[in-house]
């Protein structure tokens, strides 16, 4: 009788040796934990959470170590703008129709000036520091008249942001025109930008200690004055950064008139100022691009002889004015009725005015023109022209007062504004997980530009 064959001994030539199984094992189990770490480290993680097998016996899918869990992905998730905080800043802003005249040896500017202590952005704007005639505005601008305002507010020993002006070649350069021989020489304020145009002559002055933070200073004119397009009447633009917010001051002469209708066209000017001033580009990297409109600053200041008048009769503004019923008036106040109706000034505020009109007076007097008989021919009803406006958020109006010289038919107007501005955060540490670059990459930025004096 035959005896049977064992299965074992059958199939041996295709079964593997105990010792060559074990190697195998050693190997499927052991690779990946060496590589993350085992439980002889302290990690905690299972070989069966390495992989995860099918029934063919393939890995098909590595499985979350508790190894790599220490690894907080989510710090690639933060934003990686940069940390900024908020600072405070005073900044006094003045606007005065001069009635074409240049100031005199007498003239007090602390009727002008109107603040309590000091501020750290001064902004001066000022409308007919030139007589309004075609020859003024035809010709070659003459910088005298400018230079004499400038100077005026440099030598006025009563004014305390003239008595701590920074000497600069802007600064020497009205001095000489203006015959001044010199100033003092500790000063803390610096001339940052001034121009003028025509009648209209805007200027901006900063601590000095603000200097280095200000960057991308523009300047925009717009003429809407004869034909639409001369410089007597219109705006002056200057635009910059301080810190990390961008700013826009505007000082315009608007159309003048009070006839019915005459507020349209000051709404028409406003429309054109806003379409038509742009300032330079100057910065070619699209994650540091300024605003080239008025509308796309942060902080908006507008300032100057706006020209809207009351909607009512001279007599019947004078009895209200008598009674001193300005609520009544103010209802009544084209700017205020324009900017209700949305058709001007939209998104901008302005503070309540706790003042009489400012326009017009009659000459070196506290009397509004056409009160007597020698002022009859020059009369106006009384009105609210010159105004200070904002757009944007962080501005704060602590002020909003009127001066009382008397040396041009419009009185001064004043304000005080607490402005946020944003600087980079001095805390501000790098972190291995955290970018301080660019917030999103674009495909343009990947491609290689050229160089220039104007990228930033």
């Amino acid at each position: 009788m035959t005896e049977a064959k064992s299965p074992t001994s059958s199939n041996k030539s295709k079964t593997t040796s105990p010792e060559d199984s074990v190697k195998n094992e050693r190997k499927k189990t052991y690779i990946i934990p060496g590589i993350f770490g085992s439980k002889r480290n302290g990690r905690g993680g299972s070989d069966e959470d390495v992989f995860k097998t099918e029934g063919d016996g393939f890995a098909h899918e590595r499985q979350t170590s508790s190894g790599i869990k220490s690894l907080n992905l989510s710090n690639f998730e933060q934003s990686m703008a940069p940390a900024t905080e908020t600072q405070y800043l005073r900044v006094f802003v003045a606007t005065w129709n001069v009635g074409g005249k240049t100031p005199n040896t007498g003239l007090n500017l602390e009727d002008f000036l109107l603040v309590e202590g000091s501020a750290d952005i001064y902004v001066l704007g000022f409308q007919e520091i030139v007589p309004l005639s075609a020859g003024n505005v035809l010709v070659i601008e003459d910088n005298e008249p400018a230079a004499k305002w400038m100077t005026r507010k440099l030598d006025d020993p009563s004014n305390q942001l003239i008595s701590q002006i920074n000497r600069n070649s802007s600064v020497d350069d009205f001095l000489s025109i203006a015959e001044i021989d010199s100033l003092p020489s500790q000063m803390n304020y610096r001339l940052i930008a001034s121009k003028k145009m025509v009648g209209i002559f805007l200027s901006i002055w900063t601590r000095k200690e603000l200097v280095p933070h200000i960057g991308h200073l523009r300047v925009s004119s717009v003429g809407r004055g004869i034909l639409g397009c001369l410089g007597n009447k219109g705006c002056i633009s200057i635009s910059m950064t301080l810190h990390q917010t961008s700013f826009c001051f505007v000082c315009s002469h608007l159309a003048s008139g009070e006839k019915e209708g005459d507020e349209l066209k000051r709404n028409a000017d406003v429309a054109e100022i806003l379409k038509s001033a742009q300032f330079p580009k100057i910065c070619k990297n699209l994650s540091n691009r300024v605003p080239e409109r008025i509308i796309g600053h942060d902080r908006i200041l507008w300032l100057g002889d706006l020209n809207y008048r009351v909607a009512l009769s001279y007599n019947e503004t004078r009895d209200l004015l008598e009674d001193n019923d300005w609520d009544t008036l103010l209802k009544k106040d084209q700017l205020n009725i324009e900017r209700e109706a949305g058709r001007v000034f939209n998104g901008f505020s302005e503070g309540r005015i706790l003042f009489a009109p400012t326009y017009k007076y009659s000459h070196n007097s506290d009397s509004y023109a056409g009160e007597t008989v020698k002022s009859r021919k020059n009369r106006r009803t009384p009105a609210w022209c010159d105004r200070i406006l904002w757009h944007g958020n962080g501005i704060e109006q602590l002020s909003y007062i009127r001066g009382e010289s008397r040396f041009s038919d419009h009185r001064p107007v004043c304000a005080v504004f607490l402005v946020d501005v944003k600087v980079r955060s001095r805390n501000t540490r790098f972190r291995k997980g955290y970018s301080y670059a660019t917030p999103t990459l674009q495909y343009e930025d990947c491609i290689p530009q050229r160089h220039s004096f104007y990228e930033f």
